[in-house]
């Protein structure tokens, strides 16, 4: 198989979804996040429990949601119930593993926008805003992204802070989730259409794993800061037949997220 026998959308959605191998309860974002979670739940982690803001835990979805509040996320579901208690007794409980999120804008240490562009009184696009992304990000154990990657997205400053990451660092962050009783450990894994990035020690992103077709000087030119690079920088495996019959037959004949 070959980069040219699937999209970069298909070679993200998939990298992701591998991310979860291991994994055992992952709270679902909108948009991206829910296909590459009902993705690894089909492929490297079929015992994963899926939560959904929404109030459902221990989701199995007999097709890929529509939205978070689609009635299909109900289907073999552990449990149901109200929007307060699923943040209360499940992820403020520290019962999450992974919250899975995406972003409209991302900075090195992995704090996220969701909220505005530009000038948060005179914006020049409003965006859907938190819903529950800043208590995920603080809570679940760990906090996975997924994004398509270019200039706009990867900035230097973020022009609002929606979920903190890593905020100005590993030791500044350390400390404000001590003293805010936060018990999540922050940002670990940012998937894009380029590649695959993880932390370094001091909390700042660092290209881990290219996708077939990417190059480390099309990752830069994406990114407006100087991207930290692995010494060990890895090629993703490119995605097998199954992967992607289940992407374009199963979870998205449409092509909503592949396109």
């Amino acid at each position: 198989m070959t980069a040219a026998t699937f999209s970069a959308s298909e070679m993200m959605i998939v990298a992701a979804a591998r991310a979860l191998e291991g994994q055992r309860v992952c709270f679902v974002g909108v948009g991206l996040p829910n296909i590459a979670v009902n993705l690894a739940q089909r492929t490297v982690a079929q015992a994963l429990e899926l939560v959904y803001e929404a109030g459902v835990f221990g989701a199995r979805p007999q097709r890929l949601p529509l939205s978070i509040g689609d009635p299909t996320i109900v289907t073999g579901a552990t449990a149901v119930v109200s929007v307060p208690e699923l943040f209360g007794y499940y992820l403020q409980r520290g019962l999450i593993d992974v919250g899975f999120l995406g972003a409209a804008q991302i900075d090195r240490f992995g704090n996220i926008n969701t909220t505005v562009i530009g000038p948060y009184d005179h914006p020049r696009t409003r965006l859907p805003g938190s819903g529950g992304a800043c208590e995920i990000a603080i809570n679940a154990r760990q906090v996975y992204v997924i994004m398509r990657q270019s200039a706009r997205s990867f900035v230097e400053t973020i022009d609002f802070r929606t979920s903190p990451g890593n905020l100005g660092g590993a030791e500044q962050a350390e400390r404000i989730r001590t003293e805010g009783g936060w018990l999540g450990r922050g940002p670990s894994v940012v998937v894009t259409d380029l590649g695959i990035y993880d932390f370094d020690e001091s909390g700042e992103m660092r290209l881990a794993s290219l996708h077939p077709g990417a190059t480390v000087d099309a990752v830069r030119a994406t990114i407006g800061w100087e991207v930290k690079v692995a010494e060990d920088l890895a090629s993703t495996p490119t995605p097998t037949a199954e992967e992607l019959r289940l992407i374009r037959e199963e979870l998205d004949p449409t092509g909503v997220y592949t396109k």
